[in-house]
């Protein structure tokens, strides 16, 4: 069965220069494990930089720093979202197979 992920999670974004911050929180706890390695596999698709993970396991959530992400950061960049808000839009929009 495959589902979204906004049906199992939410996500919170911020942004310092071309790194981007996407903090990811499971609905259910027993749905972190999962979200762990399959939401980083899937940012490194979108992001050019490297992707690194950090879990809180005692509150089931999950952030993720991505570096280059923004093509190159807000004063220089010419994407219409050089903050990253709309990556954290785009990331809820990911199909899993659960």
């Amino acid at each position: 069965m495959k589902k979204k992920l906004y049906d199992l999670a939410h996500s919170r974004a911020g942004d310092k220069g071309n790194t981007l911050i996407l903090s990811l929180i499971p609905y259910h706890e027993q749905d972190y494990p999962m979200l762990c390695e399959k939401v980083k596999e899937y940012l490194k698709e979108v992001v050019e930089g490297h992707v690194v993970r950090y879990g809180v396991p005692n509150i089931a959530a999950l952030q993720f720093v991505c570096h280059r992400a923004l093509l190159g950061g807000v004063t220089t960049s010419l994407s219409t979202d050089t903050h990253g808000k709309s990556l954290s839009y785009a990331l809820l929009e990911m199909e899993l197979d659960v």
